[in-house]
């Protein structure tokens, strides 16, 4: 009989980043600061093939030229085109589509997020995470103060709902595993609200997702963020999305506040007024308290059965 060795060591696996990363960059009227970005992103050492992708999203001004110029100094870069603009998550959806690699960055054409981290978002993914943000937290970040008491808001909301600390919701600078967008791709929207609904979808589900402290330089060209209207939709899609993962984080608390104003109600029918009489006010509230409660326990039976 043969001997056999006592142990057997297996080969260690590369990191996933090893085998390749595609770098996805949106563009959408970025003429002056898309050439630079690229050219950063070309001379990257991340130890890895890389493919530089760049998803023209109907641009109306000179980027379609810039990115043509470019293009012949870059061989690792590929253009993809939409003939009319579709919107930042459309663009994000192409590059994803078109991408080689399982390993997945993205990050703005305007030059307001610094390269060099993706080195340190790329380890987060090699470690385990699923998706790592760059989150604008680093010693110089230059967002228009007009814009951080809603960011702030936002942020807050988020993460109560969440029910877990999200330092930076919207960033544009990420990596991914490629299965992780796939999983939510039906849910994901077309527009800028795409970074903040994958961001909730994650972490509302267990995945892990890591945090890069870095700065955030001011961009080149205007800003395409509509500050009051922007918020508004983004307030309602932190709700939505929620909801459709865990709707009993946004129904107790709706619900709870319907009870207080039911007992104030009560309160002021039976000790307050003379005669003691069961109002109107609190049986519609009390009507009202039912149908929320019920309405988000049927929700919470219909999501968990659908991850049956």
């Amino acid at each position: 009989m043969l001997n056999m060795p006592a142990l057997l060591h297996e080969a260690p696996h590369p990191p996933l980043s090893a085998v390749g990363i595609t770098i996805v960059v949106p563009v959408f009227n970025e003429e002056k600061g898309v050439q630079g970005v690229l050219e950063r992103l070309a001379r990257l050492d991340l130890g890895a093939p890389v493919e530089i992708l760049a998803v023209n999203d109907g641009s109306e001004d000179g980027t379609a030229a810039a990115l043509r110029d470019v293009q012949r100094r870059i061989p690792n870069l590929r253009v993809v085109t939409h003939a009319a603009n579709q919107g930042y998550g459309a663009a994000l959806k192409t590059g994803f589509t078109h991408a080689k690699h399982d390993v997945i960055v993205i990050t703005d054409a305007d030059g307001t997020y610094p390269e060099d981290r993706i080195v340190d978002l790329l380890k987060c993914i090699d470690d385990g995470a699923e998706m790592a943000v760059g989150a604008r937290l680093g010693e110089d970040v230059h967002i228009p103060f007009i814009r951080r008491p809603a960011k702030a808001f936002l942020r807050q909301l988020a993460s109560y709902l969440a029910g877990t600390p999200i330092p930076d919701l919207n960033s544009g600078l990420r990596a991914f595993r490629r299965q992780l967008v796939l999983t939510y791709r039906p849910i994901l929207p077309q527009g800028f609200s795409f970074t903040t609904t994958i961001t909730l979808a994650a972490l509302t589900n267990g995945h892990r997702v890591d945090y890069v402290s870095v700065n955030y330089a001011q961009r080149h060209g205007r800003s395409k963020i509509r500050p009051f209207k922007d918020t508004l939709g983004f307030t309602a899609l932190i709700i939505r999305t929620v909801i459709y993962f865990n709707p009993l984080k946004v129904f107790y608390p709706v619900a709870g506040v319907i009870l207080l104003g039911l007992l104030g109600s009560l309160y002021w029918d039976f000790f307050v007024e003379k005669p003691p009489n069961l109002g109107d006010k609190s049986v519609l509230l009390f009507v009202l308290f039912v149908q929320v409660l019920s309405i988000g326990l049927l929700a919470d039976l219909i999501e968990k059965r659908s991850r049956l």
